[in-house]
């Protein structure tokens, strides 16, 4: 699946954006869409193009999911060369956001414009006649695969913005171009929706090929059913899909839990047993720094995380420091659970050149999952290029498969054995003992299982206990990095403001605070 990030695709301008170029009178030698859909081949390829938006990290700024997803949770501290390095980050993790914010408009777009793309497919495959590159079994499945990406893209934002414009054809005209702010609500209609058109479409992960490893699955599906069912509490829909999820894992051997923690972050356990869904990337040698939402071919998380030490990267390429673990994370980990040192890089004095560059507020903690480690005494990978590495980004695992259907089971009230079960199989993985199906228990191993993978921000609003979680987070943090923290705001910050840019086309009303 790698391979779909060679693609130029033709489709940008097609999304919710306020670039309006493309709206102009046609130009001669254009190209009318009737006349591309003409053959599986071009069918495949709007579908793989659909899928790039998911890799894409930086355009006027970088805007990896993590920096809020770790960042504003009590996860992670900034980090960076300093407080000023990525200012935009530094608003996020300290409650200062404003709607002008760069990262937050990037993130914005790029999921409208991977929308876009999505309805292109399901506006023109259905009616395109089958031949010997798309028989009507591939042609279901891109449809599938097109109603999964649009419920993931519409995912991605109606959790961080509350209620977005509802897309569901191409725009092709000025009149369209100023959308209504659907509801939450209406947008998790709709999401319910494709995915369910997506799980009677697509294939499973074992019937695809090895060089399409990385497309959406039904698997993929069925958990998204299991994860958004959980945002909205429908509780019961949510056990009901985890149960079909864990049939197709553990009786029909789709998924299973690596034995080595570890295995999900290397080269080599990429697409492995565990892997539900993830975000393809490739090694690449070749600058397209600067390129905008085209840069896309490897991810820039190892760079962007890894340490600014000469020594550590002495010969494999340094990083910039971002996204540090905090104290309190450090300290959420039981003694001997080995995900510590897999998910944190603690280093020593001596491997620490530049004090005032590598401790951030008093924080000298490394993310250390999508550095590269590539062995248990700390090799690092060598990266081809200084800025991009090929290492996928693991979006859904089947650890956390199995944490969301024992929430499932435990916020119904139902299955409650099956619950205790899904969670105690993630924490005999790693080689520590069973404990009881409560919130506690279970919120602890979402977060020390997850750590440093995007989800701690969300994990803290859907259960709606941000507030509280981050007041108290805050209070015990360093001397440095509480001078530099807002407050926290009930009602306000639990969603982030709608880009400015956005509002200013005049449809769309801000959300409350900002």
């Amino acid at each position: 699946m790698k391979r779909i990030l060679h693609i130029i695709t033709l489709f940008a301008g097609l999304s919710l954006a306020s670039c309006t170029e493309w709206l102009t009178d046609k130009g001669p030698g254009t190209t009318e869409l009737g006349d591309f859909f003409t053959s599986g081949e071009t069918a495949l390829q709007t579908v793989n193009a659909a899928y790039v938006p998911l890799a894409w990290e930086f355009n006027n700024t970088y805007f990896c999911e993590w920096f809020i997803g770790d960042v504003a949770s009590d996860d992670a501290l900034k980090g960076g060369q300093n407080i000023g390095d990525m200012a935009d980050v530094y608003d996020i993790e300290n409650f200062k956001t404003v709607s002008s914010n760069t990262l937050l408009l990037d993130f914005y777009r790029a999921q409208y414009q991977g929308i876009g793309r999505c309805n292109l497919v399901l506006q023109n495959v259905p009616g395109m006649s089958t031949d010997e590159t798309m028989d009507e079994s591939t042609r279901e499945r891109i449809l599938g695969e097109a109603y999964f990406l649009r419920a993931y893209y519409y995912f991605r934002l109606v959790r961080l913005f509350g209620g977005v414009p509802r897309v569901e054809t191409p725009i092709t005209s000025s009149d369209d171009w100023r959308q209504p702010r659907a509801s939450a609500e209406e947008i998790y209609s709709l999401i319910l929706s494709d995915l369910d058109n997506a799980q009677r479409r697509l294939w499973k992960k074992s019937e695809y090929a090895d060089e399409d490893m990385g497309r959406a699955t039904r698997g993929a599906t069925l958990a998204m059913l299991l994860k958004v069912n959980l945002y909205m509490k429908n509780y019961d829909a949510a056990r009901t899909w985890g149960a079909e999820l864990l049939k197709m894992g553990d009786n029909e051997g789709e998924y299973s839990l690596c034995p080595n923690y570890a295995d999900n972050f290397t080269l080599a356990g990429e697409n492995g047993p565990e892997s539900v869904f993830e975000i393809q990337y490739m090694e690449d040698p070749t600058s397209d720094y600067g390129e905008g939402y085209g840069y896309t071919r490897g991810t820039m998380t190892t760079s962007l995380t890894r340490s600014r030490s000469t020594i550590i990267f002495s010969t494999t390429r340094t990083g910039w420091g971002f996204n540090h673990p905090t104290q309190d994370l450090y300290d959420e980990f039981e003694e001997g659970d080995p995900r510590r040192d897999v998910t944190i890089l603690n280093p020593t004095d001596d491997q620490i050149v530049t004090p005032s560059e590598e401790i951030y507020l008093g924080n000298r903690y490394l993310n250390r999952k999508y550095a590269m480690m590539t062995d248990n005494a700390g090799t690092p990978y060598r990266l081809s290029h200084a800025t991009r590495s090929p290492i996928n980004n693991k979006q859904i695992r089947y650890a956390d498969v199995l944490l969301m259907y024992a929430e499932a089971c435990l916020e119904s009230n139902t299955d409650l054995a099956a619950g205790r079960e899904a969670l105690n199989r993630v924490r005999r993985r790693v080689g520590l003992g069973d404990v009881e199906l409560t919130r506690e228990n279970l919120r602890h191993e979402r977060r020390v299982e997850l750590a440093m993978e995007g989800h701690r921000w969300f994990d803290l609003c859907r259960w709606g206990i941000v507030g509280q979680t981050m007041k108290a987070y805050m209070a015990s943090e360093s001397e440095e990095a509480r001078a530099q923290m807002g407050t926290f705001v009930e009602g306000k910050h639990e969603l982030m403001p709608i880009p400015s840019e956005e509002v200013r086309l005049g449809s769309l009303v801000q959300n409350p605070g900002y």
